[in-house]
């Protein structure tokens, strides 16, 4: 597209319609490629370099219409064009032919088949993907990648775009409130990147569970708590009954010291009686007397 023979001053995307004035005919040429913008604002963030327009005119010449596909994706290119945003895209402005574009098929057959195919393929464009859910004996989604400036139908339900880093495929699932057949990003292992919306979800759940998670600790330590207080009490407890038992023990001892004492006492009584009778024996028989044989 870049090598047309194009006149030597170009219009800048300010002086160029920024649409065909073609109105869409059904609400999913909207929701459809809005769902996938919503996802890439999210998975691509803090990336700058690249732009998914929805609606939005691709001027390839200063003399003719523009396209003006359902969506389309660019890498390579400034995120905001200034703050009013791109009207169009100006493709001598852009220097970048889009890598992916979507076409949304609806009741209204609009040449997506052939002459819009045919144009995708003149401009370059790597991708060139048309969802039909209307389909009944073909798959609903149609991968069709430019292979030595030809486009070829590729397979497979999500199919891997090495050249994005990112798979797009379609499933069911609820966009909007509305449950249906919808098309979403993947990763290189086939796993769907979620929705804003689930994202919210999941995230809700993830800080529910923390709160759980929060509150069973905080029950877990209470209880730790509750048995540490308890495990206090019944040591001061055991200290209570080991100071009552060393009392005891202390009060027998004294009891044995005083039964100690008393034995002696009794011991030297006993032998201060025995020396008065030894003494009053001795005087008896001083005096003549036999102690043995008095009647």
């Amino acid at each position: 597209m870049l090598e047309y023979n194009l006149p030597r001053y170009l219009p800048s995307a300010e002086e160029l319609p920024d649409s065909d004035e073609t109105p869409v005919d059904n609400e999913l040429q909207e929701l459809i490629p809005g769902l996938l913008k919503a996802i890439l604002l999210i998975l691509w963030a803090e990336r700058l370099d690249w732009l998914f327009a929805i609606d939005m005119g691709i001027y390839y010449h200063p003399d003719k219409p523009p396209i003006v596909p359902d969506g389309f994706l660019s890498l390579g290119v400034e995120r905001f064009y200034d703050e009013e945003l791109r009207p169009s895209y100006v493709l001598w402005d852009e220097n970048v032919v889009p890598i992916f574009v979507l076409e949304v098929v609806s009741q209204n057959y609009r040449k997506e088949y052939t002459t819009k195919l045919a144009e995708y393929e003149a401009l370059g464009v790597l991708y060139y993907v048309i969802y039909s859910s209307r389909r009944r004996r073909k798959p609903h989604l149609e991968v069709h990648k430019l292979v030595n400036g030809k486009y070829e139908l590729q397979e497979g339900n999500p199919f891997w775009l090495p050249e994005i880093g990112l798979g797009i495929g379609c499933e069911r699932g609820n966009y909007c409130g509305v449950t249906r057949e919808w098309m979403y990003w993947y990763d290189e292992q086939g796993q769907r990147y979620l929705t804003p919306a689930e994202q919210v979800k999941q995230a809700a759940q993830l800080a529910q569970q923390e709160i759980q998670r929060a509150q069973q600790a905080a029950q877990l330590a209470q209880q730790e708590t509750q048995r540490a207080q308890q495990a206090a009490q019944l040591a001061q407890q055991e200290t209570q009954r080991a100071q009552q038992a060393a009392q005891l023990a202390q009060q027998e001892t004294q009891r044995a010291q005083q039964a100690a004492q008393l034995a002696q006492q009794e011991t030297q009584r006993a032998q201060q009686a025995e020396q008065r009778v030894q003494q009053l024996t001795e005087q008896l028989r001083a005096l003549g007397i036999d102690p043995d044989n008095l009647s």
